[in-house]
């Protein structure tokens, strides 16, 4: 079987990670869509609350698993049996940071292969942190993210908006 690792921190899914997806399935007997903790970004989400957003907007694939995991996308892909990491690139800054990041994984693991794959034009735009910051600001992401992630931004938002200033994820001030 030919499965691969679209690792991602998914913060929330748009529209260009399920374009990435849907043509991930279609192209691998196996996608896992993993979220992995990036340490040079803040979540606005949790793990738990993107793991559910990303299993109700890719319940239509058959072949696509959702999971998390903490530490390096190559040692995950080996435990799961995985050869192929899969990577979206939307513009030319993307690719450079991607390749280095590419040949590392090679180094690490001469047995995996990374596969690029361009984001649709629709898409080349969009990002989790331009979603994230939108939203923020009371802007419409509906055309942006599938409706159920739209609807969770909302509520994050609102939620936001109800804490005190300095208040921590516990709504408790700090």
């Amino acid at each position: 079987m030919n499965s691969a690792v679209y690792p991602g921190s998914f913060d929330p899914v748009t529209y260009g990670h399920l374009d990435i997806i849907e043509r991930g399935a279609r192209t691998f007997d196996h996608l896992m869509v993993v979220v992995f903790r990036n340490a040079a970004k803040v979540p606005l989400f949790t793990v738990d609350e993107r793991l559910d957003m990303l299993r109700q907007v890719t319940s239509h694939l058959p072949n696509v698993e959702v999971d998390a995991a903490e530490g390096l996308v190559v040692e995950y892909a080996r435990r799961r049996g995985a050869r192929i990491i899969l990577k979206s690139l939307r513009v030319v800054s993307d690719f450079e940071y991607e390749l280095m990041m590419a040949l590392m994984n090679k180094k690490l693991n001469e047995s995996l292969e990374t596969v690029f794959m361009m984001t649709s034009s629709e898409h080349l735009f969009l990002s989790s942190s331009i979603v994230r910051e939108l939203a923020s600001l009371g802007a419409s992401v509906a055309h942006l993210v599938p409706p159920y992630v739209a609807e969770q931004l909302r509520l994050k938002m609102k939620q936001a908006a109800v804490r005190p200033p300095g208040a921590g994820d516990d709504g408790r001030t700090i």
